[in-house]
């Protein structure tokens, strides 16, 4: 049973989504400002947050980054609807996902299960937890898929949930393009919404972590009109 953590300001919403989530086989608890919820994530206790960005206090978007500073563990962000600053901030700063409110307690439900559906129980491992068996090899990338770990040019590659689910399909299919289409389906768990530029935002983050390739070109290229490729060098 996987425990999740809602931290919104709303005592009403955060009850309602409390009720809905035990009813689907959840654990859930509910903090009211930032702060609180910051300790709460960070106890080793939540296999998941979800995460209002107007809150009291400290807001989610602060929330959020204090929370990556210090956690891997998965974020998904509550935004006002057609808000699309706060959105990809939250995306930059590490958020796997974002539900825009007023949300149906269906499609919370839907987005908490897509993310968790690629977490190993028990959360992510540490970066010294890699198994000895056969790592996903492209060029210099290295991918221990079972244990959602990953090294670059022979270091620990610190990425969010959704970061992985992403390299990992493209490395798959090194060499070859995967549409945003099907990145969104497999990587973010659902279909690619009009406008969504949530695949764009968890792709630049990525192709930041990995820096350029000696001439100066991104590991991770854009072919316009088709989608993404990993780079086999």
């Amino acid at each position: 049973m996987s425990k999740v953590l809602l931290v919104d300001d709303d005592v009403e919403l955060s009850s309602m989504l409390k009720e809905y989530l035990v009813q689907e086989g959840f654990e859930a608890d509910t903090v009211h400002d930032g702060e609180a919820g910051i300790a709460a994530a960070l106890s080793g206790e939540y296999a998941l947050v979800v995460l209002d960005v107007m809150m009291p206090k400290v807001g989610g978007i602060e929330a959020l980054g204090r929370i990556r500073a210090r956690s891997s563990i998965p974020v998904l962000m509550l935004t006002a609807r057609g808000d699309d600053v706060d959105r990809i901030v939250g995306l930059e700063l590490g958020a796997d996902d974002y539900v825009p409110k007023p949300c149906t307690p269906r499609e919370l439900v839907a987005r908490i299960r897509a993310i968790l559906r690629r977490v190993p129980e028990g959360g992510m491992p540490d970066a010294q937890a890699i198994s000895p068996g056969s790592p996903l090899l492209v060029g210099q990338l290295s991918i221990w898929p079972s244990m959602r770990r990953a090294q670059w040019k022979g270091g620990p590659l610190e990425l969010t949930s959704t970061e992985f689910n992403l390299l990992e399909i493209l490395a798959r299919c090194a060499g070859r393009v995967v549409s945003k289409a099907e990145l969104s389906e497999q990587g973010l768990g659902r279909p690619l919404a009009r406008f969504d530029r949530s695949i764009d935002v968890h792709l630049s983050s990525i192709r930041h972590k990995l820096g350029l390739r000696p001439d100066g070109r991104s590991w991770i290229e854009t072919v316009r009109g088709l989608g993404y490729q990993l780079v086999c060098e």
